[in-house]
């Protein structure tokens, strides 16, 4: 067990960490050259198109140091933060983390949240500037800020180039001889902790997990705790490239099993396996429960479908345990499902996946957080969607939720920010400067005003410089209230949303102007209304189309025309009855769009 080195990756978004651990898997000859290309760990198509990590990867590498063997277990986690639970779930996994900062872009927003989020699980961190052999790279100003930020001595930063493989021996020492073996009983109870699960059509889910104490052989009789499920361990193993079937795994490795589980709803993440037979009592306290940020109704396209989503999200659960969804059913769009996503890149890789992995074809309504609405009887609901929201003579008080923001960026750019937030609701707490013209911008913010696009216009006003991270403060009372769009009196719950009073009546306006834009003309006139309860806050009207009826007629009484107008105007009253107006996908897309 002292050979054993289990240790992550962590950094801000786009500094290098996938192509630093294809360099140390290429070192210690993990990856033939056959099977090497770029991103190796990175095997979804979609990570490999936009070059980010979405899923965390573990993989396993011999090491021979002073003829001596050691096995490194890895972990390669996201740097965005929309992803940070799975940082957190590989956090737990590992004694140690190598914290990769950008000799060109120095330390960043996730940098530091990703930093703490380590130090709280007590992992010895060794600090890597990673490509030093670009030509705007600053290794000494960027120590500099390194030193100030982990308070550790400058000679045990470790420069490193993903690019060119400078660097990587070193780390790989470092790697031995600073991050502590694993802890743990091998004659203990088996205790196992899952932080990953995936699911394979041929031989049900694996799980991965790493041992915390005990020893598990291939055919054990296991149980999981949390769900209390029994199983035969059909096959044990760790994760190189592929998955090797081992005999047994001991204390303080990392592995897979794969059991035949077909039912998704029986893998927890952060469960804890242990045998049957004198297993352990307790589970491990595993990390938190992950807390879903944004809320959107996620609906397929043909309503028969309903059952294939089910399924498709349930597989897709497991390979990413922090998406959380629950039945819901709206007027305009049928069945579908009220999904929590940590945030809006989430949202919009879950919707890519969905269309590539398995097949469907889905609308996503406009996305929301969740509030606490107070009634005047006093009691307290947790309202995830609009459309469900009480009566506005029956509520109190609202409160929505807020964040603490915090914005890293160049001191030429904190006008346009400051703007940016003010017109946010947001609400200066401080300001530091951390190193050169460097300042960290900290702001109290509602949660609701940055799921859109906050972020977008924060990397346009900065023209890309400043990054961006946040966490859940607390819940405020907000005078909040429902605008609800109407086409010719008929509410379509889909497009409701919530706002802020200030912000209702130009909002509920350019809606309908949106609208008016996409909804295709009918042989019926349209009007398209934004309300707040009953009162009428805008209005848009879309013309019929018309045909001229009275083309046939060639002078004589005006009584003839007359009559044949009146004919029409009748037609059309009784097709405004019965016509249905069908609104398009793209018109609850742009309503994310505004601007």
């Amino acid at each position: 067990m002292k050979h054993i080195r289990n240790f992550c990756i962590i950094a801000h978004i786009d500094h290098g960490k996938s192509t630093l651990a294809d360099r140390l898997l290429e070192y210690t000859q993990t990856v033939s050259d056959r099977d090497a290309q770029d991103q190796v760990l990175d095997n979804m198509d979609l990570e490999r198109e936009r070059g980010i990590t979405i899923k965390s990867h573990a993989i396993q590498m011999d090491y021979t140091l002073d003829g001596q063997e050691y096995v490194l277990n890895l972990i390669d986690t996201p740097g965005h933060v929309d992803f940070s639970y799975e940082v957190s779930r590989s956090i737990a996994a590992c004694e140690g983390a190598l914290l990769i900062v950008d000799a060109s872009q120095g330390i960043q927003a996730q940098t530091i949240s990703n930093l703490y989020m380590a130090l709280e699980h007590d992992l010895t961190i060794i600090p890597v500037l990673n490509k030093i052999d670009l030509p705007s790279a600053q290794p000494d100003e960027m120590a500099d800020e390194v030193v100030n930020l982990l308070g550790c001595e400058r000679d045990e930063i470790l420069l490193a180039s993903g690019k060119t493989g400078q660097g990587v021996p070193e780390i790989l020492e470092a790697i031995v001889h600073r991050i502590p073996a694993p802890k743990g009983d091998p004659s203990a109870p088996l205790q196992c902790l899952i932080f990953d699960s995936v699911f394979n059509p041929f031989r049900g889910i694996i799980a991965y997990f790493k041992v915390v104490s005990g020893v598990i052989h291939q055919g054990d009789q296991v149980k999981f705790i949390n769900t209390g499920k029994e199983y035969e361990a059909d096959e044990v193993g760790t994760l190189k490239l592929g998955m090797m079937a081992k005999k047994e795994i001991r204390t303080g490795d990392v592995g897979y099993i794969i059991s035949g589980i077909k039912t998704s709803s029986e893998v927890k993440v952060g469960d804890t396996i242990t045998t049957v037979k004198d297993g352990a009592k307790t589970a491990i306290a595993g990390f938190e429960e992950v807390k879903p940020m944004v809320f959107a109704g996620v609906y397929p396209i043909a309503p028969e479908e309903f059952e294939n989503l089910r399924t498709s999200l349930e597989k897709l659960q497991l390979n990413d345990a922090s998406l959380t969804f629950q039945p819901e059913s709206s007027a305009a769009l049928g069945f579908g499902f009220r999904c929590g996503f940590l945030g809006l890149l989430h949202m919009e890789i879950i919707q890519e996946r969905l269309d590539r992995e398995y097949n469907m074809s889905v609308i996503t309504t406009v996305p929301n957080v969740s509030y606490k609405v107070y009634t005047k009887q006093g009691n307290v609901l947790e309202v995830h969607n609009p459309s469900g929201m009480p009566e506005p003579v029956n509520i109190d008080h609202i409160e929505e939720p807020y964040i603490r923001a915090s914005v890293i960026t160049t001191t030429d750019y904190i006008g346009p920010i400051m703007t940016l937030c003010l017109g946010k609701r947001g609400e200066l707490v401080r300001q530091d400067y951390l190193y050169g013209n460097r300042i960290e911008l900290t702001y109290d913010m509602p949660l609701g005003e940055i799921v859109i696009d906050f972020y977008d216009k924060l990397k346009s006003v900065s023209r890309g410089y400043a990054s961006f991270d946040y966490h859940i403060q607390d819940y405020r009372a907000s005078k909040l209230v429902k605008v609800d769009i109407l086409l010719n009196g008929e509410q379509v719950d889909a497009l409701t949303l919530l706002t802020h009073i200030d912000n209702a009546e130009t909002m509920g306006r350019r809606m309908c102007e949106k609208l008016k834009e996409l909804i295709p003309r009918q042989q019926f006139e349209i009007a398209i209304q934004a309300a707040i309860g009953s009162k009428i806050i805008a209005r848009e009207t879309i013309k019929a189309v018309r045909k001229d009826v009275t083309a046939k007629c060639y002078g004589g009484d005006v009584s003839r025309k007359r009559k044949l107008l009146e004919k029409q105007k009748e037609g059309k009253k009784r097709m405004k009855q019965i016509g249905t107006v069908e609104v398009p996908q793209k018109a609850f897309l742009a309503v994310l769009k505004l601007d």
